[in-house]
């Protein structure tokens, strides 16, 4: 698939109504996954053109994965409703992890999404029952919430993700502690830079990858720590900044100097998971809000 090809597919739109909340929330979660896939050029990352740094996944692994998820965020969603608490929640977040393995062939394509994107969803569950929901309120329910478990949370070695090996590492906050946060960096970086670039007539897509670099360039990202150390990281912020400064998306040639620093990262295998997540968590708040669901 071309670049072209690429913009063009990853125009898939959910509008939330206000009835069926789980159904809409999980059309909106996998709608956000499948963005976040079809966005290109996302350095490092696996998209529909090609597997940046990555030689054990593919598009396709992806799709399977998405698949397999759509159950999931309903589950999570009609669980808040119901007032499950973040036990519960929690074991259906691991259940869903296990249903990805199977998919993929045990690779790890989903595991940061299945944690942001669930509590998200979960978020949307616990306002639609009081007919509020606004971007300000949707990021204050996890710290109000579920921050505390979320500190508390010791996963076993058998379990120890890459995130938790960094963060123990390099003593840097994880995804842990973004969520218990109430996701700073989706509502204060990606969510604003996709909503600008919207605001002032630029396509989805492109607007996605203003948003992608936007993240990449201030977030701590456990992906590039653990395969490029901090100096990795440091060179994938350097790269987004660089990106940025220079005019992003805004800039005719964006996309030339958008494949240069994703060719960049792959002779460097470096890879922003952590990023495409939160990527893919804005993606998600920006369709919820947009489309204003009520219980």
């Amino acid at each position: 698939m071309t670049m072209e090809e690429a913009r063009r597919t990853s125009c898939f739109a959910v509008r939330l109504n206000p009835s069926g909340v789980p159904g809409q929330v999980a059309a909106a979660a996998v709608a956000a996954l499948y963005n976040e896939l079809c966005a290109y050029p996302k350095p490092g990352l696996v998209s529909l053109v090609d597997n940046g740094s990555h030689d054990d996944m593919d598009a396709r692994t992806f799709m399977l994965s998405i698949i397999s998820l759509r159950g999931y965020f309903e589950e999570v969603t009609r669980g808040a409703m119901g007032g499950s608490g973040f036990h519960d929640l929690r074991i259906l977040g691991l259940q869903a992890e296990s249903r990805m393995l199977k998919a993929t062939g045990n690779i790890n394509t989903h595991r940061g999404a299945i944690f942001s994107l669930g509590l998200l969803a979960a978020s949307v569950a616990h306002l639609s029952t009081t007919r509020s929901l606004e971007k300000g309120m949707l990021g204050q329910v996890v710290p109000r919430l579920w921050s505390k478990e979320l500190l508390l949370i010791r996963p076993s070695c058998a379990r120890l993700s890459h995130g938790r090996i960094v963060a123990e590492r390099y003593a840097m906050p994880g995804a842990r502690e973004e969520a218990a946060a109430g996701f700073p960096h989706v509502f204060a970086v990606g969510l604003p830079a996709l909503q600008d670039c919207l605001l002032r007539g630029i396509c989805f897509h492109d607007a996605t990858i203003q948003a992608f670099f936007s993240l990449m360039a201030v977030l701590p990202d456990s992906n590039l720590l653990f395969r490029g150390g901090k100096e990795g990281l440091l060179y994938a912020q350097r790269a987004a900044r660089s990106f940025l400064d220079g005019g992003g998306v805004y800039r005719k040639d964006w996309q030339e100097r958008a494949l240069q620093i994703h060719r960049q990262l792959v002779a460097r295998r470096l890879s922003p998971g952590g990023t495409a997540d939160l990527l893919a968590a804005s993606l998600f708040v920006h369709t919820v809000t947009f489309g204003g669901v009520e219980g």
